[in-house]
């Protein structure tokens, strides 16, 4: 069994955090709940920087990017179409003890002794019948010997049928009848057949294994169990058991993750609903209506911040994995590498590291996937967070979901985070940029029965020019993409070979349903990372050679280079000039970029009116 591992600078972080008025446990007086967490003082005000800093860099800063607020109840058919209702969920064990839950994924290998018990025999008629034979109650001395001897032998029931042999051939009545007594009561004892297996490591003495078998036939109905040992054996690397405790866990099985709740007075299965388990979901289901009246053209973003909730089965590492949480999410569409190419004659790739660049008119999925990748580590760097504690990790082939063509999750060390073979700590996933293809508007168009393609008059143009062996070359590229998306997610191979055909065949009209680029960052996270970056200790020593540990979050404003201070600066500052002149500067630029914001959106809508968009000022 693996004994726990403490992380002394994680639990001083945590401390320093409620001390200074970062982070509480949530419902704290109450004995706190587990995974949910509330900001105080200084990390509310933290959380709102972080946040304001991405709207600012992803939506104010960008012409292509929208931005959007969405309901965190929505229609579940949604749920329905993204895949959450059938497969969002981890593979959940259980100890069969303490019936406490462990994410399949998450168990440290282990290595030890292994005691396999193949069932109990409930021994509560054989202590009745030795309390029977003692004082109070026993007649004789003989009787009195027999109870010293069946409690001798009443955990081997080899040597409690051997004394039944015994007993009978004793010359005393009282003790032949006894012998026939316990013989009755051996063959009505309650049998559970249940197996129980522990895993103990070495040097430790069989006993507690047996108590544990003990615990583990007494909550399964048996009052005094007498556990049947059936084998041990020498384990190693195994992930089979509690790491608490060693019991061996139960089989894998499905957990889902999501909240459920009910809309209106009665509590059915129609009117079920579900706490989003991420935002991105919204972002699909709106963006015919954001792409109409931001008058945006593909490729272009939609960016949301919000509250997603996970019913996660074992919450960690603080706030870092938590059930209740904030995101911030950028959809990006862009055109398919078959549009692109039928566009500008080839589609452009990039090198796998490093930025490159503006953003290019030819560019595929491929490149603009690399972009996004650097344009979000250059947001961390930007907000203190170097390379040296960042890292990538990109997901292979079989870590990928069925419809994407590439993920890198962007990582960064925290102080739990597990060191690899070469003994260099890797890190732990802070944002994840994942190339989703189509998918995602071809469910909610499949689901919703609500058209999510877009028409390109460029592309239209453009493919009336190609000569006919490219056109088939790239009608056939299109319809093997379209019919392998549809075969994939359930549809009849006769249905969806027709149906990838007209995709095909509007796609040479112009039409296509948008791939998408998702980077998808945590707010939590970040600020848990920026905590943990910024966090330092100092040891001073007074006039008498005392000395004194001070731990303290001294580079917080790190977490904020943009236009307004940040929480702990003005904290610290207060009262003083600089901290008045910060808060001037800091008006300032918050009228002025007002007015620029409101001038983009001016220049972005003609015909609407500048004093009807300006009135409000």
């Amino acid at each position: 069994m693996a004994e726990p591992k403490e992380n002394l600078q994680m639990e001083k972080i945590v401390s320093l955090c409620k001390r200074r008025g970062f982070i509480f446990q949530s419902s704290e007086i109450y004995g706190g709940i587990n995974g949910f967490w509330d900001y105080g003082p200084l990390g509310a005000e933290l959380k709102r920087n972080v946040k304001e800093l991405w709207w600012h860099s992803m939506t104010r800063q960008r012409d292509d990017v929208a931005g959007l607020e969405a309901t965190i109840i929505m229609s579940p058919q949604i749920w329905k179409a993204s895949g959450h209702v059938d497969t969002f969920a981890d593979m959940m064990v259980e100890c069969p003890i303490t019936k406490k839950r462990f994410r399949a994924d998450q168990i440290e290998p282990q290595s030890g002794i292994a005691y396999r018990f193949k069932g109990a025999f409930d021994n509560f008629l054989i202590h009745e019948l030795v309390t029977s034979l003692r004082p109070p109650f026993q007649k004789t001395d003989d009787e009195l010997k027999a109870a010293d001897l069946i409690e001798a032998a009443i955990e081997n029931d080899a040597n409690l049928y051997k004394l039944v042999a015994e007993l009978g051939r004793s010359p005393a009545p009282q003790i032949n009848s006894l012998s026939q007594e316990l013989l009755v009561r051996l063959q009505n004892r309650k049998h559970i057949k249940d197996a129980f297996s522990i895993l103990l490591p070495q040097g430790k003495p069989p006993e507690s294994a047996i108590n544990h078998a003990k615990i583990f036939y007494l909550m399964r109905g048996t009052i005094a169990p007498n556990p049947e040992l059936e084998t041990t054996e020498k384990i190693d690397n195994s992930t089979l058991f509690s790491p608490e405790n060693g019991a061996q866990l139960s089989d894998p099985r499905p957990f889902n993750l999501m909240f459920k709740s009910y809309a209106g007075p009665i509590e059915s299965e129609e009117n079920k609903v579900y706490l989003r388990p991420e935002t991105a979901q919204a972002i699909f289901a709106q963006f015919k209506n954001v792409l109409e009246t931001s008058r945006q053209k593909v490729p272009f973003g939609i960016g949301q911040i919000g509250k997603a909730f996970r019913n996660e089965v074992t919450p960690r590492n603080f706030t870092f994995r938590s059930r209740e949480f904030e995101q911030m999410e950028l959809e990006f569409f862009i055109k398919p590498d078959e549009a692109i190419e039928a566009i500008h004659g080839s589609v452009a790739t990039v090198p796998a590291t490093g930025h490159p660049g503006e953003p290019q008119p030819n560019w595929g999925w491929q490149a603009w996937h690399q972009y996004w990748v650097e344009e979000r580590m250059k947001f961390y760097e930007g907000i203190g967070l170097s390379r040296e504690t960042l890292g990538f990790h990109i997901q292979t082939k079989e870590e990928l979901a069925h419809y994407a063509r590439a993920c890198t999750d962007i990582l960064f060390k925290f102080p739990f985070s597990k060191k690899d073979e070469n003994g260099n700590v890797k890190g732990d996933e802070l944002e994840g940029i994942a190339a989703r293809s189509d998918f995602d508007l071809s469910q909610h168009q499949r689901f919703s029965g609500k058209p999510q393609h877009v028409f390109d008059d460029e592309l239209r143009q453009a493919w009336a020019k190609l000569p006919k062996e490219k056109q088939d070359d790239l009608w056939r590229r299109y319809y093997e993409n379209r019919k392998n998306y549809l075969t994939k997610s359930g549809v009849e191979a006769e249905a969806a070979a027709k149906q990838a055909t007209e995709d095909a065949n509007a796609l040479a009209k112009g039409n296509y349903v948008p791939h998408v680029i998702e980077p998808s960052a945590g707010v939590d996270r970040l600020i848990l990372a920026l905590i943990a970056n910024a966090y330092s200790e100092t040891t001073t020593t007074d006039a008498k050679g005392k000395s004194d540990l001070h731990d303290e979050v001294s580079s917080a404003r790190r977490a904020d280079q943009g236009w307004r201070a940040t929480a702990v600066e003005e904290q610290a500052g207060a009262g003083s000039q600089s901290h008045r002149r910060a808060r001037f500067a800091a008006a300032v630029a918050e009228c002025l970029l007002r007015r620029w914001w409101q001038h983009r959106q001016t220049l972005r809508a003609p015909g609407r009116g500048r004093h009807a968009i300006l009135r409000d000022d």
